[in-house]
């Protein structure tokens, strides 16, 4: 297969061979010349000669009850010269379940090794491009996968301290042993004890639960597409999801060692994460959210707004909680699912990576803290740019579902409804949100919409969205379902296709130095792109016997009303001019939430339900946007939704794959 050169600074960085590297160590070095600062890290250090090696770092748990202090492995791949010449450098980390059963990235890598157990291949391009720069890589394994030892609990304190453990022994506060099971110690003394987290899903997730132990020689963060909560990736506000619990993932990452070996953390997962959805303490213990006070370090945070693995609920409710506490963070918004920014915008990421960790782990003023927090995919591969997110003029404003001309297709404004208004539907659990947009204008059973006039003006959303409505169920239980949509014809990432918004290429780009076991080429992607008639940019479900308590739920009165909130994931998006803002209510979302136990009928009391919307310009927007005349050259067809179908029903695992 071809290997796509490129003509760009970015390249000449990129393809850098090992001989010349080794040439320009006797001239540069990443601290500089003498006189001005650096402002950029260079690839003066041989990849070929880098020192390859693994360490066995003692975590201080005994996650499988043996008697002896678990040890997870760490491979190591760092730049030889360094050390020779007295320099210390920092550490570039991912610690993963995935390294050996499931692999890393777009084309699945997994870790290698030579007949003598060192390392060979590092998965994902962080070890070609940036340990010629002087930069570590360090791969680690959680407790229970691949060459460590303990067990996977998904999220809880055996897999942080998994990560946790190895920034204690880089910055000298942890034991490391050459072996296993052998007793020689070894050192970080190549280490400046500065560490930098990086990895999409479960890597980044336990990225966010390091950050929040506080620990000291954490830097920065650098989650895609990552959890904030564990109970909100298995449950909707006590709605269950996927059909299946933690006990689930443990067993399909655990390597088949350590799954012999711990049938009592895995009935600990099962006993103490009922799918009734209430929280127990095995959810508390796995909320990074509630201890963001003790984030120290950096966050770029990643996501893609239509990610329906790991949703965009758990950045909203993380990145809230960081900018309460002052933290230091930088974010980038995809149109895609589940996917890495390395394989949807590879060229400005690289760049942009590498800047960030210049700065926050070499301490380079390169001014990538004064430039745009945000940049967002407004179209597929068009993107820009804020200077904060959400942008400082956004405001929470309410808008109120009413009645219109045919039962179950409503109007949204600002004004309440009339007191006695109502709307009913009846849960379908065959239906997904596509189907409930696609008859959006139509009068239905399953679901209940109202949407704006058309609009006269575009009409930014930026944050996270609430939907307050109150229902009366005909039975004892029932789920909500409330989605928002954008009326109106578009061009759009596919994101309920495979590759979730990606078509994988044949050529392939380099980023970095290669050895034989080792390359740094990667295949190219381009955007995979769909025609749509109307566009779901944001969804949430709660169990409305949830009612008074996030924390348990209860069974209903049938015939008694209730009232509850539905946390709606963070997203931002312009509903352009022309186009029509609609929200709707319904109840089993397919694929995404699991059905009640019953089939209830509910009816909405619409002047006692309404949302709470982050409007770009707040209340004045909206009113502006809905007030007319619109424009004639914005005016959408009206037809059937294509392009987009229904989400795939599946076991979903936080990483990008799905069995």
């Amino acid at each position: 297969m071809p290997i796509r050169v490129r003509g760009t600074r970015l390249t000449y960085r990129s393809l850098v061979v090992a001989a010349s590297a080794a040439l320009m160590t006797v001239l540069l070095s990443p601290a500089g010349a003498q006189g001005a600062s650096p402002r950029e890290s260079r690839p003066v250090y041989s990849y070929g000669n880098a020192v390859r090696e693994s360490v066995w770092v003692d975590t201080g748990l005994d996650g499988d009850g043996n008697g002896k202090s678990d040890r997870v492995a760490v491979d190591i791949v760092r730049p030889r010269e360094p050390a020779a010449q007295g320099r210390k450098i920092p550490v570039i980390m991912d610690a993963s379940p995935y390294y050996s059963c499931c692999g890393r990235g777009n084309e699945s890598q997994l870790k290698t090794y030579d007949s003598q157990g060192n390392p060979v291949q590092f998965p994902l391009h962080y070890d070609n491009y940036f340990v010629p720069r002087g930069y570590a890589f360090v791969a680690v394994d959680l407790a229970g996968t691949n060459r460590s030892d303990g067990c996977v609990d998904v999220g809880g304190r055996s897999d942080i301290q998994s990560a946790k453990a190895v920034i204690d022994w880089l910055n000298g506060r942890a034991r490391g042993y050459t072996t296993r099971t052998g007793t020689e110690r070894t050192g970080a003394g190549w280490s400046n004890g500065r560490t930098g987290m990086i990895g999409k899903s479960y890597d980044g997730t336990i990225a966010n639960g390091v950050a929040a132990t506080g620990v000291d020689g954490l830097r920065t963060i650098v989650p895609i597409g990552s959890i904030s909560s564990w109970y909100d990736y298995y449950f909707a506000q006590g709605a269950p999801l996927y059909d299946s619990g933690p006990e689930w993932l443990s067993d399909y990452v655990e390597s088949p060692e350590a799954r012999a070996r711990c049938a009592a953390v895995q009935q600990k997962l099962v006993d103490e994460a009922p799918r009734t959805g209430d929280r127990t303490r095995l959810w508390n213990e796995r909320d990074y959210v509630k201890d963001a006070r003790k984030v120290k370090a950096s966050v770029f945070a990643v996501h893609g707004m239509q990610d329906l693995n790991v949703r965009t609920k758990h950045l909203g409710q993380w990145w809230d909680a960081l900018a309460d506490r002052g933290v230091e963070r930088k974010i980038w918004l995809s149109q895609t699912g589940h996917v890495d920014p390395f394989d949807y915008r590879r060229a400005e990421w690289v760049d942009t990576l590498h800047r960030w960790f210049d700065h926050y782990l070499l301490g380079y003023d390169n001014g990538i803290d004064r430039e745009p927090m945000a940049d967002i995919e407004r179209h597929p591969d068009q993107w820009s740019t804020d200077k904060v997110w959400p942008p400082r003029t956004t405001e929470v404003t309410t808008v109120r579902p009413g009645t219109g001309t045919a039962p179950g297709v409503g109007t949204l404004t600002r004004r309440p409804a009339r007191p006695g208004a109502t709307e009913t539907f009846t849960d379908d659990p065959k239906q997904s949100e596509t189907d409930w947009a696609a008859d959006l204008e139509r009068t239905t059973g399953a679901k209940a919409g109202f949407l704006t006039a058309p609009l006269a003006h575009d009409l930014r959303l930026a944050g996270s969205s609430k939907v307050t409505v109150t229902a009366t169920p005909t039975t004892d239980t029932a789920h909500l379902s409330a989605v928002l949509v954008d009326v109106g014809p578009d061009t759009i990432r596919d994101y309920a296709a495979s590759g979730e918004g990606i078509t994988t290429l044949t050529d392939r780009t380099c980023w970095g130095a290669s050895t034989a076991g080792d390359s740094s080429c990667f295949k190219a992607t381009e955007a995979r792109t769909t025609t749509v008639d109307r566009t779901v940019f944001s969804r949430g479900s709660a169990d409305l016997g949830t009612y008074a308590s996030a924390d348990k739920g209860r069974p209903l009165t049938p015939g008694k009303r209730y009232t509850i909130t539905v946390d709606l994931a963070a997203s931002d998006h312009v509903v352009p001019a022309g186009h029509r803002l609609a929200l709707i209510v319904a109840g089993t979302d397919k694929d995404l939430i699991d059905p009640p136990d019953s089939t209830p009928t509910l009816t909405l009391d619409l002047a006692r339900t309404s949302a709470k919307l982050p409007f770009v310009g707040g209340a004045a927007a909206f009113v502006r946007a809905t007030a007319g005349p619109v424009p004639a050259t914005a005016t959408p067809r009206v037809s059937r939704p294509e392009g987009v179908a229904p989400p795939r029903p599946a076991h979903r695992i936080p990483g990008g794959s799905r069995s």
